[in-house]
């Protein structure tokens, strides 16, 4: 098998497999950096060890890359209000997150189109332009519906949690430990449990150690995930330690209030199920019986009429 000759290839093909190893290229350095991100918050609340060999600070010839490409990537796309707050939402709070999700933006918008003027047959003069109209849409709307998805997961993970850190609070509270001290411990608990939860938590805890009020702190917190759960949590510790209330009586019902709030849910759900099923049941099962039950006749009647026309 001789080699491919890559000038023989179209200038399609070849944009979107430059686009391609592009986006393999930054979705791999967000996800490291990522990972960096967390394990230094952790090694900084004492969660994890500071290894003894120092490791040499070296930049890899693909994160270069990356920032000399994000550099020249027009900011309105990643840097809005609205942008930077659902890329913290969703996790991506790097000091590179708003750059590489506009560099993403600008290869899905480029590379999707590419790919459907390379896949789709030219000669079709209906599909072809509809398969491109289409393809630049998706290319488009992709990247902010993902980010949207990618913020309400995340949520949803985070407020599953918060009723089992906030029994775990109550815990440590009433066996004389400080709110602050709490916290991290708790962090350090939900490790395993709710990663998610217990980064944030973390977070929160290395502010409140640099002498952040707690206050602010856990407006931060609700800042940095956009949970109401989290933003309510916080108004209600504030107005317990300014009325000189039991902090941990606030907790434990206010832990009794989501668990109650999460089964109403779960109950509303399942009482609209049968309204959602009604669509796919109209769409995918309706005309599948309607096939079985239909068939065997309308095929003998298509006979007989067959039979009386000649």
């Amino acid at each position: 098998m001789g080699a491919i000759d890559l000038s023989r290839l179209p200038l399609p093909i070849l944009l979107l497999i430059a686009l391609f190893a592009l986006a393999v290229g930054v979705g791999t350095y967000a996800v490291i950096a990522e990972r960096q991100r967390r394990a230094l918050i952790r090694r900084a609340a004492g969660t994890l060890d500071v290894p003894s060999v120092v490791r040499r600070e070296a930049r890899s010839a693909g994160a270069r890359l990356v920032d000399w490409l994000a550099a020249r990537v027009p900011a309105q796309l990643g840097t809005g209000t609205t942008t930077a707050s659902q890329l913290v939402h969703a996790g991506w709070d790097g000091t590179l997150a708003p750059s590489i999700y506009a560099l993403l933006r600008v290869v899905s918008a480029l590379g999707i189109p590419l790919l459907a003027a390379a896949v789709v047959p030219r000669d079709d003069a209906l599909l072809y332009p509809l398969s491109l109209v289409f393809a630049v849409s998706v290319g488009l709307l992709a990247p902010p519906a993902v980010l949207s998805r990618a913020v309400t997961a995340r949520q949803e993970v985070i407020r599953r949690g918060i009723p089992d850190a906030l029994d775990l609070l109550v815990v440590c509270v009433e066996a004389g430990v400080a709110l602050d001290s709490a916290i991290q411990r708790v962090a350090r608990e939900l490790d395993l449990v709710h990663p998610v939860l217990a980064t944030e938590l973390l977070a929160m805890s290395r502010r409140l150690s640099a002498g952040m009020a707690r206050e602010q702190a856990m407006q931060g917190l609700f800042l940095r995930t956009g949970v109401d759960e989290l933003r309510s949590l916080a108004s209600h510790m504030v107005q317990s330690e300014k009325w000189g209330t039991s902090i941990a009586r606030v907790l434990r019902i206010y832990a009794e209030q989501l668990r109650k709030r999460r089964r109403m849910n779960a109950e509303r759900r399942a009482a609209t199920a049968s309204t959602r099923m009604l669509v796919p049941l109209a769409l995918f099962i309706f005309p599948t019986i309607f096939v079985v039950l239909l068939g065997p006749a309308a095929m003998r009647i298509m006979g007989m009429l067959g039979e009386v026309n000649r």
